[in-house]
């Protein structure tokens, strides 16, 4: 399946995504990598990796989308995974695209949608947290649940610590829910 990861920040899923494509029981194959981030370290690991990685950036969030429904339908896209993409897809985008797009969010759906998410798990005590794949739909953080990992949260757990441990469950349970979609 031609996939498509869109990117802002340091690419750490879309290594994991990267390593998950290279195995035998891996439906997806990586062809583009975009980023609305033109200093994403992801778009780097990209280049290393030699996948066709494109930065488009406009003010007109329409034009920007139209441009790149183009470059996704010319590269026949089936498959968009969301890793850490900071922007909203507007519902046009959505709409128009010619496959599924899935998102990874670190809490469990549907409680902390959005932004500062281990920081409010933890200013509301919450016991457990986790991480979320889910479809993306036209609102936020709130497509059908594909798959939940649940985690402990620990009695001196920091954003920082609790933010490394969640982003470490993402890295196994986005391929999951993948194998879990196509199969």
């Amino acid at each position: 399946i031609n996939t498509a990861v869109f990117i802002s920040g340091r690419g750490s899923n879309l290594k994991s995504l990267y390593n998950f494509s290279k195995k035998k029981i891996s439906p997806i194959k990586i062809i583009l990598v975009f980023s609305n981030n033109k200093n994403a370290a992801g778009l780097k690991y990209a280049k290393e990796k030699n996948l066709y990685s494109i930065y488009l950036r406009d003010k007109k969030i329409k034009i920007l989308e139209i441009r790149l429904l183009k470059i996704l339908n010319k590269k026949k896209i089936k498959l968009i995974c969301l890793a850490g993409y900071m922007k909203i897809l507007s519902y046009n985008f959505i709409k128009k695209f010619k496959g599924k797009i899935i998102n990874i969010h670190p809490s469990l759906l549907p409680k902390y949608k959005g932004l500062n998410t281990h920081n409010r798990v933890l200013q509301n005590n919450e016991p457990f947290t986790g991480c979320t794949v889910h479809f993306v739909n036209n609102k936020l953080d709130s497509g059908k649940i594909i798959l939940q990992k649940k985690i402990k949260v620990l009695r001196n757990d920091s954003i920082k610590k609790l933010s490394k441990r969640v982003l470490n469950e993402e890295h196994k349970i986005y391929p999951k829910a993948i194998i879990k979609l196509f199969s």
